[in-house]
C-alpha cells in the first residue's frame, strides 16, 4: 500500500503542530487529573448529601463522557475525512472545550456546584477527546515516511512538558502555601478563587497554543473516497461506517488486528499512570507532598523517552519500538513486585515512565503508516472507539489481584497482565514498514 504521508513539511509546520499538544495538555494534567478534578471531589463536593460520594459522581460522568466519545469519534472521523475539514474540525473541537474549561471557573466551592463543575468536566472530556481524532490525522500532513516517528515523538514530548510547565505555574502561582491566601500570587482560597483561577489559566493556555496550528498548517486535500459520506445523517453514518469497517477487515485485516491490539496495550499504559500515585504512597512509603514532584519527574522522562524512541521508530519500525518498550515495562513491573522503599520505586517507577512515552508514540505512528489516503480520521476515530471499549480492563484487573492477595502491591500484576496480552496480541499484526514507501 503506498502511504500517503505527504511532502516535507517545513519546520515551523511542525512546531505549530506540537504546539496543540503542549496547549491541549492543560485539559488533561491540569484539570482533568491534578487540579480541577481534585477541587470538585474534596472541597466541592465535600459536604454533599446522600451515601453517594463527590468521587462515585466524578467516576460516573466520566464513564458516560467515555461511552459518547466511543459512540461519535469514529463517524467523527469518517465526516472530518469526507468533507475535508480536518483543520476545522479542530479548531471548533479546540475552542468548544475551551469554552467548557473557562466556564469551570464558575464552579464556587459549595456541593451546589457540584452538577455544574461534573456536566462541564464531561462535556469538555468529550470535545477535548473527540479534537485528538483530527490532530492525529494531521500527523501525516506534518511528515514523511522518513521523519514521522520523530515528529510523532515531538508531539508526545510537546505534551508532556506542556503540562509539566503550566502544571508548575499552577502550583507555584495559585496554589502554593497554607492559609487564606495561596501562591506567589497570593490568590485568596474563598470560594475556591485560586482554583478556578486556574481552570481559567488552563483554558486560556489551551486557546493560545491552538492558534498556530490552525495558521500554519494547510487543510488536506479532500479525498473521494466515499462521496456520500459528508452529507450522510448521524443514523446513515453509522451504516457507512459498518459498511467501510466490513471492507477493512476484507481488504486489510492487519489494520483491524492492531486496532485490537493496540487498545489492550493502551489501557495498560493508562493503567501506570492512573495507579502510579496510589502505590507510591500506600505501598512504597513515598509521601504525600513528594508525590507532585514524581508525577513532575515521571512526565520528563516519558517525554524524553518519546523523543529518543522517535528516531528509533524512524529507523527499524514502530512495531521493534513497542516490543521492545513493552517488554521493558514488563520487566521493570516484575522488579516492583518484589523491591520495597520509596528509592526502589522512584528508580523503577521512573524506569517505567521511559517506555510509557515511545510505546504510546509508536502506536501513534504505526496506525499512521497502516491507514490507507484518505481515510486517517475514520481510522485514528475508530483508535478511540477500541481505547475506549477496553478502558475496563486495567482497573478492574488492579482491584481485583489487590483483593485476592490482601494488597494494593499485588495490583500491579493486574497491569502487566493487560501488558502482556497486549505484547502477545501485537506479536501477531503484521509490521507497517511493509505497507509504507520508504
Amino acid at each position: 500500500m503506498t502511504s500517503s504521508i505527504g511532502q516535507a513539511a517545513t519546520r515551523k509546520q511542525v512546531f505549530a503542530w506540537g504546539l496543540w499538544d503542549w496547549g491541549s495538555s492543560s485539559f488533561n494534567v491540569v484539570t482533568l487529573t491534578f487540579v480541577f478534578s481534585v477541587y470538585l471531589t474534596d472541597k466541592v463536593g465535600e459536604n454533599l448529601p446522600g451515601s453517594i460520594s463527590a468521587g462515585t459522581w466524578f467516576s460516573w460522568s466520566l464513564g458516560i463522557a467515555g461511552f459518547f466519545v466511543a459512540v461519535l469519534a469514529p463517524i467523527s472521523g469518517q465526516y472530518f475525512d469526507a468533507s475535508g475539514r480536518r483543520k476545522r474540525s479542530l479548531g471548533v473541537l479546540s475552542a468548544l472545550t475551551v469554552v467548557l474549561m473557562a466556564a469551570m471557573f464558575f464552579v464556587k466551592d459549595s456541593y451546589q456546584y457540584l452538577w455544574l463543575g461534573l456536566v462541564l468536566l464531561g462535556l469538555a472530556s468529550i470535545a477535548a477527546e473527540l479534537a485528538v481524532v483530527p490532530y492525529n490525522a494531521m500527523l501525516r500532513q506534518v511528515s514523511t515516511p522518513e521523519t514521522i516517528g520523530r515528529v510523532s515523538g515531538f508531539g508526545w514530548a510537546m505534551g508532556y512538558f506542556g503540562g509539566i510547565v503550566l502544571l508548575l505555574v499552577s502550583y507555584f502561582g495559585f496554589i502554593a502555601g497554607h492559609g487564606d491566601t495561596r501562591g506567589l500570587l497570593g490568590i485568596a482560597t474563598e470560594d475556591g478563587l485560586n482554583i478556578r483561577l486556574v481552570a481559567l489559566l488552563a483554558a486560556v493556555w489551551y486557546l493560545c497554543f491552538t492558534i498556530p496550528v490552525l495558521f500554519a498548517v494547510p487543510e488536506p486535500p479532500k479525498f473521494d473516497t466515499d462521496p456520500g459520506a459528508a452529507d450522510a445523517g448521524f443514523l446513515q453514518s453509522y451504516r457507512v461506517l459498518w459498511r467501510d469497517i466490513r471492507d477493512l477487515w476484507k481488504t486489510d485485516r492487519n489494520v483491524v488486528y492492531f486496532l485490537g491490539a493496540s487498545a489492550l496495550f493502551r489501557d495498560g499504559l493508562a493503567g501506570i499512570f492512573a495507579f502510579g500515585a496510589i502505590l507510591a504512597v500506600g505501598v512504597y512509603g513515598i509521601a504525600d507532598d513528594d508525590v507532585l514532584l514524581f508525577g513532575i519527574a515521571a512526565n520528563v522522562v516519558a517525554a524524553v523517552g518519546a523523543l529518543v524512541a522517535g528516531r528509533f521508530d524512524d529507523n527499524v519500525g514502530p512495531k521493534a519500538v513497542i516490543r521492545f518498550s513493552l517488554i521493558s515495562l514488563l520487566v521493570a513491573g516484575v522488579v516492583l513486585l518484589v523491591v520495597s522503599g520509596p528509592v526502589m520505586f522512584w528508580v523503577f517507577g521512573l524506569l517505567l515512565c521511559l517506555f510509557v512515552g515511545p510505546a504510546q508514540s509508536s502506536a501513534r505512528t504505526y496506525l499512521a503508516r497502516l491507514t490507507p489516503p484518505g481515510r486517517e480520521g475514520q481510522l485514528f476515530g475508530l483508535y478511540a472507539t477500541t481505547g475506549r471499549a477496553v478502558t475496563f480492563l486495567a482497573p478492574t484487573l488492579f482491584g481485583l489481584f489487590a483483593w485476592l492477595f490482601g494488597t494494593d502491591r499485588a495490583g500491579i500484576i493486574g497491569i502487566l497482565v493487560v501488558l502482556g496480552v497486549g505484547l502477545a496480541a501485537l506479536m501477531l499484526v503484521r509490521a507497517p514498514e511493509a505497507n509504507v514507501e520508504q
